[in-house]
């Protein structure tokens, strides 16, 4: 798998050992680090009311559902939905959705929905392991803080594709030939159709309902037979786009939504693959003009001559893998993911360091830890989640894709022009979905939202995965769309001690209130 095909996703949930667990600790998603809490009092099973509205005979069944919660250790409740396979098509089977939640500890407004991002990242595990990280404490007190897998993931009914060893060959396997060459083409086409066809099979006929129309539709549900009038939603990342599609297609359901580190929906994909390779290479310029005052930075001169150096670096391991003790292989694209993990925030750059040391001196197991921890494998290779099969699934129906190697090629030149130490390692990424057995016809396009209540757009200004410019067009295409901007680095903003932001959204979920203009935190 390409690193263009990888890096569209947030991770979610602690998951790998060492010094990745430090790394772990400081990136949003990644932190398990929540304060222990007292457990609750045995007090039986508790059910979730839902709204009673009025709803197509065919769909009753589902949102006329009562949830029953059960006890779940920490203080935290959980409790299973059922939502139609197909939407268009409710008699045509179920799905199963998995949900926790923290009740509210003082005056109880409502539920507030968290989804961490990806797509692929479990909300589930967001919240039952990070809750102190997803959401501040005003919020736990007036919300009843809502985690849930959307379709596809984790534990709601979920895409299945490959074992653990098939996984690794897939995302760690070295293609010998040239990259972009026919013979590269056609190995990793075969790859992609055969990653594909293992999904098809192990996943059944839920591959083909797993985008994210369908898991904002789910959403709606969720929002009804948790009780609640109208939906009060926090995304982060794609996230963002989860809650956006959700205000388009519900916009008189809108309750207060914020988007923090948002996806621009009018972007297709070539448009995105060259705003994050612009992103990700910003952020390791940033990263260089901090390393270069540091006694310890592995690299000296200027940023530019710093930039070609890691430019030789991968065209180096590009040629002559590196070979880690466990036997697997660090090509470019390994070692492109292994880059990306530290730069999603700011206090993991000293572990980036590490990783330059580590490969300039030809040891390539820590750059293996760094992609294990981004790609959710544990030490005893298998894999902690689905999120890796499930950030393909839904992207493969998210967008459009083609297999005109002729534009892939252009498109390919494209990008390493727009970002030329880390775009080479972006291009080609329409083999991964342009291969996949069910092909999206659905084309990007805004999102207004018009009659929606306010909704909060948050975005960084050093954001690498999601880049500031895609919350403005947000904020900009819905009609109540709102603007809250920070200057700083990394991946998203709230519950990253900066308290202008943390003050806004906070503000937002509990008074209703926005801000008249932007603060520019």
């Amino acid at each position: 798998m390409s690193a263009a095909q990888r890096v569209r996703r947030r991770r979610a949930g602690g998951r790998a050992a060492g010094i990745i667990a430090t790394v772990v600790a400081s990136v949003l998603l990644l932190s398990g680090c929540g304060l222990p809490l007292p457990t609750f009092l045995d007090r039986g099973p508790v059910v979730s009311t839902p709204t009673g509205e009025d709803v197509p005979e065919e769909l009753r069944p589902f949102y006329e559902q009562v949830l029953e919660w059960s006890d779940c250790g920490n203080d935290m409740q959980c409790a299973t939905a059922t939502a139609p396979l197909d939407w268009s098509d409710p008699a045509a089977g179920e799905i199963d959705l998995a949900l926790v939640r923290h009740r509210a500890t003082g005056d109880r407004i409502g539920s507030l929905l968290v989804n961490p991002g990806g797509p692929g990242g479990s909300g589930y595990d967001f919240i039952a392991d990070s809750l102190d990280y997803a959401v501040g404490e005003p919020l736990k007190q007036r919300f009843d803080i809502v985690g849930f897998d959307p379709r596809g993931v984790g534990r709601s009914s979920a895409v299945t594709c490959y074992q653990p060893a098939q996984m690794d060959e897939f995302l760690y396997g070295i293609v010998p030939a040239e990259r972009g060459s026919d013979a590269w083409i056609d190995e990793v086409s075969a790859s992609s159709r055969a990653f594909g066809e293992a999904c098809s099979e192990n996943t059944g006929e839920l591959l083909a309902n797993v985008d994210t129309e369908s898991a904002a539709r789910d959403l709606d549900l969720l929002r009804a037979i948790l009780g609640d009038t109208k939906l009060n939603y926090l995304g982060y990342s794609y996230g963002t786009f989860l809650g956006a599609t959700y205000a388009g297609l519900y916009p008189d359901k809108v309750g207060r939504l914020v988007l923090d580190g948002a996806v621009d929906p009018s972007a297709d994909d070539l448009e995105v693959t060259i705003a994050q390779a612009v992103g990700f290479e910003d952020a390791l310029r940033a990263y260089l003009e901090d390393c270069m005052q540091q006694s310890d930075c592995p690299f000296s001169g200027s940023v530019d001559a710093a930039m070609d150096e890691i430019a030789r670096l991968l065209a180096s391991v590009e040629a002559s893998p590196l070979q880690g003790s466990d036997g697997r292989k660090v090509g470019a694209d390994t070692l492109v993911t292994a880059i990306i993990y530290p730069l999603y925030s700011k206090e993991s750059w000293p572990y980036l360091s590490d990783l330059f040391d580590s490969v300039m001196l030809g040891d390539a197991d820590l750059a293996l830890g760094y992609a294990d921890g981004y790609n959710g494998r544990s030490q005893d290779g298998t894999y902690l989640d689905n999120s890796t099969e499930a950030f393909r699934a839904i992207n493969c129906l998210d967008y459009t894709y083609q297999l005109d190697v002729g534009v892939m090629r252009q498109e390919a030149a494209e990008i390493a022009a727009a970002a030329p130490v880390i775009g080479p390692y972006f291009g080609y990424g329409d083999l991964g979905c342009g291969n996949w057995p069910y092909q999206s016809e659905r084309e990007r396009a805004k999102i207004t939202a018009e009659g929606a209540a306010p909704i909060m757009v948050v975005g960084t200004t050093g954001d690498p995965a999601t880049p500031y410019q895609w919350a403005v067009a947000l904020a900009d295409q819905l009609e109540s769309g709102v603007l809250v901007s920070y200057d700083g680095e990394g991946h998203t903003a709230y519950r990253k001690s900066n308290s202008c932001v943390d003050d806004a959204v906070e503000a937002y979920f509990i008074d209703g209130t926005v801000p008249g203009s932007d603060p520019k935190c």
